[in-house]
């Protein structure tokens, strides 16, 4: 009997512990190690944040799903991992008997542990200190929500405020999240009839605006060449909102964000409320040998995520040229047993042109892998697993510079006067060998729209994934 476990219950882990149980759940054993006992569903967060969905409505416990999928539960966190025991196994500490320590054995391992927040590279970022918010937990989209609420009552009163949302590290990710926020934090005021009181900022890391962290998304509307660029120039001016891009944030206190720009000047911006994504890294997780050893470099890169089969240390300019750089199966090279999903493994590089300033500091965003991308990384390395269970082979690849993504990004959740961008993006990582035009995609796939008709989809994406994930009947025949 083959003892499979996952370390994590995001997008990635959820997804790859449903088809691992599915297949394999009734003659092997499957176990998730999760620190929380719940899913959630992390896209609607943005909406949380402003007060229109109450957060509950964005998670459901796990228990029940792995029950009916044959997937143990184990309540903890996953502290240490001993890949070179001879009985392998998982040093959990249980959140659902404190104090209480256990080993959980594995044949294979997946780790889809998510993003450490880091805000502490950053100095006086974050909603433990105070000084901003974020929406990146249950917990951090309930605070931004309640600080965003006493704004609005101050700007009732006649207050004027700054709100300034965007990225908090000069090497950040998730400026989709961001853009997301900030739209939707101007539809809110515009409802409460105080949107006249406030001035809203958009501070990025990005080249450009619209970038995203993937070179941007350009398509073609009759005859003439688009860019998600002129896309958000145009939105952000409709909704009277400004923007500052290639600026990475150095630090912040009470009222002032500090910054340094791409020609390496130093700058300020004040606030009133300020929504702030911090750079993701590595989940803390100890390797150890079996002499007791640290063998944490056979594993992880510095920043604490997972090395994979991807090729590392390549200048940009040869690993753009080269998309076989990204991994295809998620196997780490070390440890073949070892697997990572979602934001736990560790890229190769940016996906956009990084840039150094002339003080030495890297103002680079770093490449997404969340939501839809997690998802299918998630099924991949499941599905090799099962072979490997099955057959003692894998079957399945798929690297980012051949997977597509669709993002919906919400700009009100109104089904009646809402509205959302849908964009699709193919591939995600450029591949100008396959697409040889100036973006490396394919033009005919890729694709940008904007209206009610995608706040409806948001809206139905929240609800069909909320059944998929929940291991509902027909959830295999929802895509990722």
């Amino acid at each position: 009997m083959a003892k499979i476990v996952v370390i994590g219950a995001g997008f990635a882990g959820h997804t790859a512990a449903l088809y691992l149980g599915d297949a394999l759940g009734k003659d092997h054993n499957v176990t998730m190690i999760s620190e929380s006992d719940r899913f959630s569903y992390v896209p609607s967060w943005v909406w949380v944040g402003v007060g229109h969905m109450d957060v509950e409505k964005t998670r459901f416990p796990l228990k029940p799903v792995y029950n009916k999928s044959r997937v143990n539960l184990v309540h903890g966190l996953a502290t240490e991992v001993h890949p070179d025991a001879e009985n392998q196994f998982v040093v959990v500490q249980r959140r659902d008997k404190p104090g209480e320590t256990i080993n959980v054995p594995y044949d294979y391992l997946v780790i889809a542990t998510g993003p450490k927040l880091n805000f502490e590279a950053t100095p006086g970022l974050g909603p433990d200190i105070g000084n901003t918010y974020s929406i990146c937990t249950a917990g951090h989209a309930v605070q931004t929500r309640d600080k965003f609420l006493e704004t609005v009552e101050r700007m009732k009163r006649g207050e004027r405020q700054k709100i300034v949302v965007g990225t908090g590290h000069p090497g950040a990710t998730c400026q989709g999240a961001a853009f997301e926020y900030i739209t939707n934090v101007h539809k809110s005021l515009v409802k409460r009839g105080v949107r006249d009181k406030a001035d809203l900022l958009y501070l990025s890391n990005e080249r450009a605006v619209g970038d995203f962290g993937v070179r941007g998304v350009h398509v073609r509307k009759s005859d003439k060449l688009l860019t998600s660029e002129d896309f958000l120039k145009a939105l952000f001016k409709e909704y009277d909102t400004q923007w500052a891009v290639q600026r990475g944030v150095t630090g912040v206190e009470p009222g002032k964000v500090y910054w340094q720009d791409y020609e390496g000047n130093d700058g300020e911006t004040d606030f009133d409320f300020a929504m702030l994504i911090p750079q993701f890294t590595g989940r803390p997780l100890k390797f150890t040998g079996a002499n007791g050893e640290d063998v944490s470099g056979k594993v992880v890169a510095k920043n604490g995520l997972v090395l994979v089969d991807a090729h590392y240390g390549l200048p940009y300019e040869e690993m753009a040229a080269n998309p076989d750089t990204w991994p295809a199966v998620y196997r780490n090279p070390s440890y073949k047993n070892i697997f990572a999903a979602g934001i736990a493994f560790a890229p190769p590089g940016p996906i956009s042109v990084p840039h150094t300033n002339p003080k030495g500091m890297s103002i680079a965003a770093a490449p997404p892998r969340t939501g839809m991308v997690s998802g299918i990384i998630g099924r991949i390395v499941a599905k090799n697993i099962i072979d490997l269970v099955k057959h003692g082979r894998m079957t399945h690849s798929e690297r980012m510079s051949e997977m597509s993504a669709a993002c919906i990004a919400s700009m009100g959740d109104s089904l009646w006067d809402g509205s959302a961008a849908v964009i699709v993006v193919y591939p995600v990582v450029p591949d100008f060998r396959k697409y040889p035009n100036e973006q490396g995609r394919d033009m005919f796939v890729t694709d940008m729209e904007m209206g009610l008709a995608g706040a409806w989809m948001k809206r139905m994406i929240h609800t069909t994934f909320m059944h998929k994930l929940q291991g509902r009947v027909g959830w295999k025949l929802i895509p990722e």
